[in-house]
Protein backbone atom coordinates (compact mmCIF):
# COMPACT_ATOMS: atom_id res chain seq x y z
CA UNK A 1 0.00 0.00 0.00
CA UNK A 2 1.52 3.41 -0.99
CA UNK A 3 2.59 5.70 1.83
CA UNK A 4 1.14 9.18 2.21
CA UNK A 5 4.00 11.30 3.55
CA UNK A 6 2.62 14.71 2.62
CA UNK A 7 3.62 17.20 5.33
CA UNK A 8 4.86 14.32 7.50
CA UNK A 9 8.07 14.66 9.49
CA UNK A 10 10.35 11.86 8.24
CA UNK A 11 13.82 11.15 9.59
CA UNK A 12 16.23 9.28 7.31
CA UNK A 13 19.05 7.65 9.27
CA UNK A 14 22.25 7.47 7.26
CA UNK A 15 23.57 9.82 4.59
CA UNK A 16 25.07 7.17 2.33
CA UNK A 17 23.79 6.19 -1.12
CA UNK A 18 20.50 4.57 -0.06
CA UNK A 19 19.67 7.18 2.56
CA UNK A 20 20.20 10.07 0.16
CA UNK A 21 18.00 8.42 -2.48
CA UNK A 22 15.28 7.86 0.13
CA UNK A 23 15.51 11.47 1.32
CA UNK A 24 15.19 12.80 -2.22
CA UNK A 25 12.20 10.56 -2.92
CA UNK A 26 10.48 11.59 0.31
CA UNK A 27 11.05 15.30 -0.35
CA UNK A 28 9.59 14.91 -3.83
CA UNK A 29 6.52 13.26 -2.27
CA UNK A 30 5.88 16.19 0.05
CA UNK A 31 7.53 15.10 3.29
CA UNK A 32 9.49 17.32 5.64
CA UNK A 33 12.76 15.36 5.66
CA UNK A 34 15.64 15.34 8.13
CA UNK A 35 18.74 13.35 7.23
CA UNK A 36 20.61 12.23 10.34
CA UNK A 37 24.16 10.93 10.26
CA UNK A 38 26.82 10.19 12.85
CA UNK A 39 29.53 11.87 10.78
CA UNK A 40 30.25 15.55 11.48
CA UNK A 41 30.23 16.28 7.75
CA UNK A 42 28.32 14.78 4.81
CA UNK A 43 29.16 16.83 1.71
CA UNK A 44 27.32 14.39 -0.57
CA UNK A 45 24.08 15.35 1.21
CA UNK A 46 24.46 19.11 0.71
CA UNK A 47 22.58 19.20 -2.65
CA UNK A 48 19.45 17.92 -0.87
CA UNK A 49 19.12 21.25 0.94
CA UNK A 50 17.74 22.69 -2.30
CA UNK A 51 14.74 20.35 -1.85
CA UNK A 52 14.19 21.58 1.71
CA UNK A 53 15.92 18.62 3.37
CA UNK A 54 17.51 19.37 6.75
CA UNK A 55 20.82 17.81 7.79
CA UNK A 56 21.46 16.78 11.36
CA UNK A 57 25.06 15.62 11.61
CA UNK A 58 27.40 14.46 14.34
CA UNK A 59 25.08 11.86 15.89
CA UNK A 60 21.52 10.59 15.94
CA UNK A 61 19.50 12.79 18.31
CA UNK A 62 16.93 10.94 20.42
CA UNK A 63 14.44 13.82 20.41
CA UNK A 64 14.55 14.07 16.62
CA UNK A 65 13.76 10.40 16.13
CA UNK A 66 11.16 10.26 18.91
CA UNK A 67 9.33 13.24 17.40
CA UNK A 68 9.15 11.87 13.86
CA UNK A 69 6.12 10.52 12.02
CA UNK A 70 8.28 7.96 10.23
CA UNK A 71 11.91 6.78 10.41
CA UNK A 72 13.66 5.30 7.37
CA UNK A 73 16.90 3.37 7.93
CA UNK A 74 19.75 3.09 5.48
CA UNK A 75 21.08 -0.50 5.37
CA UNK A 76 24.33 0.44 7.13
CA UNK A 77 22.59 1.85 10.22
CA UNK A 78 22.24 -0.67 13.10
CA UNK A 79 18.59 -0.69 14.21
CA UNK A 80 19.45 -1.12 17.91
CA UNK A 81 20.81 2.41 18.35
CA UNK A 82 19.25 4.43 21.23
CA UNK A 83 17.65 7.04 18.96
CA UNK A 84 15.96 4.36 16.85
CA UNK A 85 14.83 2.49 19.96
CA UNK A 86 13.35 5.76 21.26
CA UNK A 87 11.39 6.19 18.02
CA UNK A 88 9.89 2.73 18.42
CA UNK A 89 9.07 3.39 22.08
CA UNK A 90 7.11 6.47 20.98
CA UNK A 91 5.17 4.46 18.41
CA UNK A 92 7.03 5.81 15.38
CA UNK A 93 7.09 3.34 12.45
CA UNK A 94 10.65 2.34 11.50
CA UNK A 95 11.21 0.87 8.03
CA UNK A 96 14.12 0.25 5.69
CA UNK A 97 14.86 2.06 2.44
CA UNK A 98 13.73 -0.82 0.20
CA UNK A 99 10.44 -1.01 2.10
CA UNK A 100 9.90 2.71 1.53
CA UNK A 101 10.61 2.45 -2.19
CA UNK A 102 8.56 -0.72 -2.61
CA UNK A 103 5.41 1.09 -1.47
CA UNK A 104 5.60 3.31 -4.58
CA UNK A 105 6.67 0.80 -7.23
CA UNK A 106 4.31 -0.06 -10.08
CA UNK A 107 6.30 -2.98 -11.48
CA UNK A 108 7.08 -6.43 -10.07
CA UNK A 109 10.13 -7.20 -7.97
CA UNK A 110 12.69 -9.95 -8.47
CA UNK A 111 14.71 -10.00 -5.24
CA UNK A 112 18.03 -11.83 -4.89
CA UNK A 113 19.82 -12.64 -1.66
CA UNK A 114 22.49 -15.00 -0.33
CA UNK A 115 25.75 -14.85 1.56
CA UNK A 116 27.77 -14.67 -1.64
CA UNK A 117 27.12 -14.18 -5.34
CA UNK A 118 24.27 -11.66 -4.99
CA UNK A 119 25.83 -8.92 -7.10
CA UNK A 120 26.91 -11.20 -9.95
CA UNK A 121 23.51 -12.92 -10.08
CA UNK A 122 21.61 -9.62 -9.90
CA UNK A 123 23.63 -8.01 -12.68
CA UNK A 124 23.45 -11.08 -14.92
CA UNK A 125 19.71 -11.53 -14.37
CA UNK A 126 19.19 -7.94 -15.43
CA UNK A 127 21.27 -8.45 -18.56
CA UNK A 128 19.43 -11.63 -19.50
CA UNK A 129 15.99 -10.08 -19.18
CA UNK A 130 16.99 -6.85 -20.90
CA UNK A 131 18.51 -8.81 -23.79
CA UNK A 132 15.24 -10.75 -24.00
CA UNK A 133 13.32 -7.50 -24.46
CA UNK A 134 11.91 -6.88 -21.00
CA UNK A 135 11.95 -3.46 -19.33
CA UNK A 136 14.19 -3.82 -16.28
CA UNK A 137 15.89 -1.79 -13.60
CA UNK A 138 18.81 -3.24 -11.62
CA UNK A 139 20.00 -2.11 -8.23
CA UNK A 140 19.22 -2.25 -4.55
CA UNK A 141 22.32 -3.23 -2.61
CA UNK A 142 24.34 -2.60 -5.80
CA UNK A 143 24.01 0.20 -8.32
CA UNK A 144 21.03 2.51 -7.98
CA UNK A 145 19.10 2.25 -4.69
CA UNK A 146 15.51 1.11 -5.09
CA UNK A 147 14.33 4.59 -4.10
CA UNK A 148 16.09 5.99 -7.16
CA UNK A 149 14.11 3.61 -9.40
CA UNK A 150 10.62 4.67 -8.35
CA UNK A 151 10.31 7.43 -10.97
CA UNK A 152 11.00 4.96 -13.79
CA UNK A 153 8.66 2.27 -12.47
CA UNK A 154 5.77 1.22 -14.70
CA UNK A 155 3.44 -1.81 -14.53
CA UNK A 156 5.70 -3.49 -17.13
CA UNK A 157 8.94 -2.84 -15.24
CA UNK A 158 10.81 -5.73 -13.64
CA UNK A 159 12.87 -4.46 -10.71
CA UNK A 160 15.90 -6.73 -10.19
CA UNK A 161 16.93 -6.02 -6.61
CA UNK A 162 19.95 -7.26 -4.68
CA UNK A 163 18.84 -7.51 -1.06
CA UNK A 164 21.12 -7.84 1.95
CA UNK A 165 20.20 -9.05 5.42
CA UNK A 166 20.46 -5.45 6.64
CA UNK A 167 17.78 -4.41 4.15
CA UNK A 168 15.51 -7.41 4.68
CA UNK A 169 15.42 -7.12 8.47
CA UNK A 170 13.49 -3.83 8.16
CA UNK A 171 10.78 -4.85 5.65
CA UNK A 172 7.05 -4.94 6.26
CA UNK A 173 5.08 -5.25 3.01
CA UNK A 174 8.04 -5.89 0.65
CA UNK A 175 6.76 -8.64 -1.64
CA UNK A 176 8.91 -10.11 -4.43
CA UNK A 177 7.22 -11.88 -7.32
CA UNK A 178 10.40 -13.98 -7.59
CA UNK A 179 12.66 -14.40 -4.54
CA UNK A 180 16.08 -15.99 -5.09
CA UNK A 181 18.24 -17.40 -2.29
CA UNK A 182 21.65 -18.43 -3.56
CA UNK A 183 23.32 -19.85 -0.45
CA UNK A 184 23.70 -19.37 3.28
CA UNK A 185 26.67 -19.38 5.64
CA UNK A 186 27.58 -17.36 8.76
CA UNK A 187 28.36 -13.71 8.01
CA UNK A 188 27.89 -10.20 9.42
CA UNK A 189 28.18 -11.50 12.97
CA UNK A 190 29.65 -8.11 13.85
CA UNK A 191 26.14 -6.73 13.20
CA UNK A 192 23.70 -9.60 13.79
CA UNK A 193 23.82 -10.97 17.36
CA UNK A 194 23.70 -14.64 16.28
CA UNK A 195 23.81 -16.82 13.18
CA UNK A 196 20.12 -17.53 13.80
CA UNK A 197 19.30 -13.81 13.69
CA UNK A 198 21.23 -13.45 10.42
CA UNK A 199 19.33 -16.44 8.98
CA UNK A 200 16.00 -15.03 10.10
CA UNK A 201 16.74 -11.74 8.36
CA UNK A 202 17.64 -13.54 5.13
CA UNK A 203 14.53 -15.72 5.28
CA UNK A 204 12.30 -12.65 5.32
CA UNK A 205 12.71 -12.48 1.54
CA UNK A 206 10.02 -15.21 1.37
CA UNK A 207 7.81 -13.78 4.13
CA UNK A 208 5.18 -11.94 2.07
CA UNK A 209 5.08 -14.20 -0.96
CA UNK A 210 1.87 -15.89 -2.08
CA UNK A 211 1.33 -19.25 -3.87
CA UNK A 212 1.28 -17.38 -7.19
CA UNK A 213 4.88 -16.20 -6.58
CA UNK A 214 8.16 -18.06 -7.06
CA UNK A 215 10.96 -19.00 -4.67
CA UNK A 216 14.14 -19.87 -6.56
CA UNK A 217 16.24 -22.06 -4.26
CA UNK A 218 19.71 -23.59 -4.36
CA UNK A 219 19.08 -27.29 -3.73
CA UNK A 220 22.82 -27.88 -3.18
CA UNK A 221 22.59 -25.88 0.06
CA UNK A 222 20.67 -27.60 2.92
CA UNK A 223 20.51 -24.34 4.87
CA UNK A 224 18.73 -22.61 2.00
CA UNK A 225 16.23 -25.45 1.69
CA UNK A 226 15.46 -25.14 5.39
CA UNK A 227 15.11 -21.33 5.33
CA UNK A 228 12.69 -21.56 2.39
CA UNK A 229 10.62 -24.34 3.94
CA UNK A 230 7.95 -22.12 5.52
CA UNK A 231 7.44 -19.97 2.42
CA UNK A 232 4.14 -20.08 0.54
CA UNK A 233 5.49 -19.46 -2.96
CA UNK A 234 5.92 -22.15 -5.58
CA UNK A 235 9.48 -23.47 -5.40
CA UNK A 236 11.81 -23.70 -8.38
CA UNK A 237 15.04 -25.54 -7.54
CA UNK A 238 18.45 -25.24 -9.14
CA UNK A 239 21.53 -27.34 -8.40
CA UNK A 240 24.96 -27.83 -9.91
CA UNK A 241 25.63 -31.04 -7.98
CA UNK A 242 22.44 -32.54 -6.55
CA UNK A 243 20.37 -34.59 -9.03
CA UNK A 244 16.97 -32.97 -9.53
CA UNK A 245 13.95 -34.66 -11.10
CA UNK A 246 12.77 -31.16 -12.05
CA UNK A 247 14.40 -27.75 -11.95
CA UNK A 248 17.58 -26.22 -13.31
CA UNK A 249 20.60 -28.48 -13.61
CA UNK A 250 23.56 -29.32 -15.82
CA UNK A 251 23.31 -31.90 -18.58
CA UNK A 252 25.83 -32.69 -21.32
CA UNK A 253 27.55 -29.32 -21.22
CA UNK A 254 24.37 -27.25 -20.88
CA UNK A 255 22.43 -25.50 -18.15
CA UNK A 256 19.01 -27.07 -18.63
CA UNK A 257 15.46 -26.69 -17.43
CA UNK A 258 14.44 -30.22 -16.48
CA UNK A 259 10.71 -31.00 -16.50
CA UNK A 260 8.80 -34.25 -15.98
CA UNK A 261 8.30 -34.72 -19.71
CA UNK A 262 11.24 -32.91 -21.32
CA UNK A 263 14.60 -31.19 -20.91
CA UNK A 264 15.00 -27.70 -22.36
CA UNK A 265 18.50 -26.38 -22.99
CA UNK A 266 18.99 -22.84 -21.65
CA UNK A 267 22.68 -21.83 -21.73
CA UNK A 268 25.78 -23.76 -22.86
CA UNK A 269 28.52 -23.94 -20.24
CA UNK A 270 30.96 -22.84 -22.92
CA UNK A 271 29.31 -19.40 -22.97
CA UNK A 272 30.39 -18.73 -19.36
CA UNK A 273 33.57 -16.64 -19.17
CA UNK A 274 33.84 -16.26 -15.39
CA UNK A 275 36.69 -17.37 -13.15
CA UNK A 276 35.69 -20.01 -10.64
CA UNK A 277 33.32 -22.98 -10.93
CA UNK A 278 31.16 -21.58 -8.10
CA UNK A 279 30.08 -18.77 -10.44
CA UNK A 280 28.35 -21.35 -12.63
CA UNK A 281 25.81 -21.58 -9.81
CA UNK A 282 25.12 -17.85 -10.11
CA UNK A 283 24.52 -18.27 -13.85
CA UNK A 284 22.14 -21.15 -13.12
CA UNK A 285 20.16 -19.00 -10.68
CA UNK A 286 19.89 -16.19 -13.23
CA UNK A 287 18.84 -18.64 -15.95
CA UNK A 288 16.17 -20.07 -13.65
CA UNK A 289 14.69 -16.59 -13.23
CA UNK A 290 14.92 -16.08 -16.99
CA UNK A 291 13.00 -19.30 -17.61
CA UNK A 292 10.24 -18.26 -15.18
CA UNK A 293 9.89 -14.82 -16.73
CA UNK A 294 9.90 -16.25 -20.26
CA UNK A 295 13.26 -15.13 -21.65
CA UNK A 296 14.33 -17.00 -24.78
CA UNK A 297 17.37 -19.30 -24.29
CA UNK A 298 19.14 -17.52 -27.17
CA UNK A 299 18.81 -14.18 -25.36
CA UNK A 300 20.04 -15.67 -22.08
CA UNK A 301 23.02 -17.24 -23.86
CA UNK A 302 23.91 -13.97 -25.57
CA UNK A 303 23.84 -12.16 -22.23
CA UNK A 304 26.04 -14.77 -20.56
CA UNK A 305 28.49 -14.85 -23.47
CA UNK A 306 29.02 -11.07 -23.25
CA UNK A 307 29.26 -11.01 -19.44
CA UNK A 308 32.80 -10.87 -18.07
CA UNK A 309 31.79 -10.53 -14.43
CA UNK A 310 31.73 -7.62 -12.01
CA UNK A 311 34.58 -5.48 -10.82
CA UNK A 312 36.13 -6.89 -7.62
CA UNK A 313 34.46 -10.32 -8.05
CA UNK A 314 37.05 -12.85 -9.27
CA UNK A 315 38.28 -10.10 -11.56
CA UNK A 316 41.53 -10.74 -13.50
CA UNK A 317 43.86 -7.92 -12.45
CA UNK A 318 46.82 -8.52 -14.73
CA UNK A 319 49.97 -10.59 -15.04
CA UNK A 320 53.52 -9.65 -14.10
CA UNK A 321 56.44 -11.86 -15.08
CA UNK A 322 54.33 -15.01 -15.24
CA UNK A 323 52.47 -14.33 -11.98
CA UNK A 324 48.70 -13.74 -12.30
CA UNK A 325 46.76 -11.40 -10.03
CA UNK A 326 43.06 -11.86 -9.24
CA UNK A 327 40.93 -9.28 -7.43
CA UNK A 328 38.14 -10.81 -5.35
CA UNK A 329 37.81 -7.95 -2.88
CA UNK A 330 34.06 -8.70 -2.66
CA UNK A 331 34.97 -11.94 -0.86
CA UNK A 332 34.28 -10.29 2.49
CA UNK A 333 33.30 -13.46 4.36
CA UNK A 334 34.79 -16.89 4.93
CA UNK A 335 32.48 -18.75 2.54
CA UNK A 336 33.21 -16.37 -0.34
CA UNK A 337 36.96 -16.63 0.26
CA UNK A 338 36.66 -20.42 0.37
CA UNK A 339 35.05 -20.50 -3.09
CA UNK A 340 37.72 -18.16 -4.43
CA UNK A 341 40.56 -20.28 -3.09
CA UNK A 342 38.99 -23.50 -4.40
CA UNK A 343 38.97 -22.01 -7.91
CA UNK A 344 42.73 -22.57 -8.19
CA UNK A 345 44.76 -25.78 -8.17
CA UNK A 346 48.29 -24.84 -7.08
CA UNK A 347 50.93 -22.19 -6.38
CA UNK A 348 48.40 -19.85 -4.81
CA UNK A 349 49.29 -16.88 -2.58
CA UNK A 350 46.08 -15.45 -1.10
CA UNK A 351 45.97 -12.07 0.62
CA UNK A 352 43.67 -12.52 3.62
CA UNK A 353 42.54 -10.14 6.35
CA UNK A 354 40.82 -6.91 7.23
CA UNK A 355 38.08 -6.43 9.81
CA UNK A 356 36.80 -9.89 10.71
CA UNK A 357 33.01 -10.23 10.67
CA UNK A 358 32.75 -13.62 12.31
CA UNK A 359 32.49 -17.15 11.00
CA UNK A 360 34.90 -20.07 11.05
CA UNK A 361 38.19 -19.06 9.45
CA UNK A 362 39.50 -22.60 9.96
CA UNK A 363 37.28 -23.71 7.04
CA UNK A 364 40.07 -22.35 4.82
CA UNK A 365 42.77 -24.55 6.37
CA UNK A 366 42.50 -27.65 4.18
CA UNK A 367 41.97 -25.77 0.89
CA UNK A 368 45.00 -23.60 1.66
CA UNK A 369 47.11 -26.60 2.68
CA UNK A 370 46.36 -28.19 -0.70
CA UNK A 371 46.95 -25.09 -2.86
CA UNK A 372 48.87 -22.30 -1.17
CA UNK A 373 52.59 -21.59 -1.33
CA UNK A 374 52.08 -18.98 1.38
CA UNK A 375 49.49 -16.58 2.84
CA UNK A 376 49.87 -12.82 3.21
CA UNK A 377 47.91 -11.39 6.16
CA UNK A 378 46.68 -7.78 6.26
CA UNK A 379 44.64 -5.49 8.49
CA UNK A 380 43.18 -5.93 11.96
CA UNK A 381 42.82 -9.69 11.48
CA UNK A 382 46.53 -10.34 10.83
CA UNK A 383 47.13 -12.13 14.11
CA UNK A 384 43.97 -14.20 13.67
CA UNK A 385 45.09 -15.21 10.17
CA UNK A 386 48.54 -16.10 11.45
CA UNK A 387 47.23 -18.13 14.38
CA UNK A 388 44.74 -20.01 12.18
CA UNK A 389 47.10 -21.03 9.36
CA UNK A 390 50.73 -20.77 10.47
CA UNK A 391 51.02 -24.44 11.39
CA UNK A 392 50.00 -25.43 7.83
CA UNK A 393 51.47 -22.80 5.55
CA UNK A 394 53.94 -19.94 5.86
CA UNK A 395 52.10 -16.72 6.82
CA UNK A 396 53.65 -13.33 6.10
CA UNK A 397 52.23 -10.16 7.61
CA UNK A 398 52.01 -6.94 5.57
CA UNK A 399 51.54 -3.44 6.95
CA UNK A 400 49.89 -2.16 3.76
CA UNK A 401 48.22 -3.45 0.63
CA UNK A 402 51.20 -2.27 -1.38
CA UNK A 403 53.51 -4.41 0.72
CA UNK A 404 51.05 -7.32 0.47
CA UNK A 405 51.00 -7.19 -3.34
CA UNK A 406 54.79 -7.11 -3.55
CA UNK A 407 55.20 -9.89 -1.03
CA UNK A 408 52.64 -11.95 -2.91
CA UNK A 409 54.46 -11.38 -6.18
CA UNK A 410 57.77 -12.60 -4.74
CA UNK A 411 56.19 -15.64 -3.13
CA UNK A 412 54.12 -16.66 -6.19
CA UNK A 413 57.03 -16.71 -8.64
CA UNK A 414 57.62 -18.09 -11.18
CA UNK A 415 54.05 -18.83 -12.36
CA UNK A 416 51.65 -18.74 -9.42
CA UNK A 417 48.57 -16.68 -8.60
CA UNK A 418 48.21 -13.82 -6.12
CA UNK A 419 44.57 -13.76 -5.02
CA UNK A 420 42.98 -10.96 -3.01
CA UNK A 421 40.38 -13.00 -1.08
CA UNK A 422 40.20 -11.19 2.27
CA UNK A 423 37.41 -13.14 4.05
CA UNK A 424 36.97 -9.88 5.99
CA UNK A 425 35.41 -6.46 5.67
CA UNK A 426 37.57 -3.58 4.47
CA UNK A 427 36.68 -0.87 6.96
CA UNK A 428 39.91 -1.06 8.97
CA UNK A 429 41.97 0.16 6.01
CA UNK A 430 39.56 1.34 3.30
CA UNK A 431 36.20 3.01 2.79
CA UNK A 432 34.71 -0.17 1.32
CA UNK A 433 35.57 -3.33 -0.63
CA UNK A 434 35.56 -1.35 -3.89
CA UNK A 435 38.30 1.00 -2.72
CA UNK A 436 40.30 -2.01 -1.52
CA UNK A 437 39.91 -3.69 -4.91
CA UNK A 438 40.88 -0.55 -6.82
CA UNK A 439 43.97 -0.09 -4.67
CA UNK A 440 44.93 -3.71 -5.28
CA UNK A 441 44.73 -3.19 -9.04
CA UNK A 442 46.68 0.06 -8.81
CA UNK A 443 49.48 -1.68 -6.91
CA UNK A 444 49.56 -4.48 -9.48
CA UNK A 445 49.82 -1.89 -12.27
CA UNK A 446 52.69 -0.12 -10.48
CA UNK A 447 54.46 -3.46 -10.15
CA UNK A 448 53.87 -4.22 -13.83
CA UNK A 449 55.37 -0.86 -14.90
CA UNK A 450 58.42 -1.39 -12.72
CA UNK A 451 58.92 -4.90 -14.03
Amino acid sequence: MPLDVTNKRVVVAGAARSGLAAAELLAQRGAHVIVSDTRPEAPEAEPLKALGVELELGGHQVQTFAGADLVVLSPGVPPEQPAIAAAREHGVPVIGEIELAYRWLHGRVIAITGTKGKSTTTALTGRMLETAGFKVTVGGNIGAPLSAQVAASTPETLHIVETSSFQLEQIDAFHPWIAVMLNFSPDHLDRHPTVEAYAAAKARIFENQEPSDWAVINADDPAVLELARRGRAAQRLFARQAPLPSGTGVDEGWIVDRRADRIDRLVPLGAIHLLGPHLVTDVMAAATVGAIVGAAPAAMTAAVDSFRGLEHAMEPAGEVGGVRFVNDSKATNVESALRSIESFDRDLVPIVGGRFKGGDLSLLRLPLAARAKAVVAIGEARSLVRDTFADLVVVHEAESLQQAVRLGYELAQPDGVVLLAPACASFDMFRDYAERGRRFKEEVEKLRREA
